[in-house]
């Protein structure tokens, strides 16, 4: 008799899921896979269009400030309850996100100020350890 406890995994149609390497490529594959899941769901196009700049956002910054050799992030996105979920998870949870007021000039540091523009709402989620989860959350239109 397994003794392991099981956990019964959302319908792969309200959930995705992916492990991705924290490079460029990643980030981008990141990006890909999101618009063609969300394509499948038939999304409205303004609740696709900036769910595509949030992942693209997370996943960057989960490749460029949450990397650690050999280690992934994770990217989910859940569609329930007239919400679509965002999900990135990396294993830098000593680097939690914070807004910086970028300077004109500042090549970086403008990527969490579009994050809040675009979401309904969003947070960062520490743990387990090593890990921190950055969410942002779209309320999906009533039909």
């Amino acid at each position: 008799m397994n003794s392991e406890k099981s956990t019964q995994l959302l319908s792969p149609a309200h959930h995705f899921s992916v492990l991705l390497s924290p490079t460029p490529r990643g980030a981008r594959l990141a990006r890909l896979l999101a618009t063609d899941w969300m394509r499948d769901r038939d999304l409205p196009h303004r609740v696709a269009e900036a769910a595509e700049h949030l992942v693209a956002e997370l996943a960057a910054n989960a490749a460029t400030h949450g990397r650690l050799p050999g280690r992934d992030f994770r990217l989910v996105l859940l569609a329930r309850d007239a919400i679509l979920r965002i999900e990135v998870t990396d294993t830098r949870v000593d680097d939690l996100p914070h807004r910086r007021p970028p300077t004109p000039d500042a090549e970086s540091g403008r990527g969490l100020l579009l994050v809040e523009a675009l979401t309904d709402r969003w947070g960062v989620q520490p743990g387990p350890v090593p890990r921190k989860t950055v969410w942002a959350e779209l309320d999906l239109p009533s039909v």
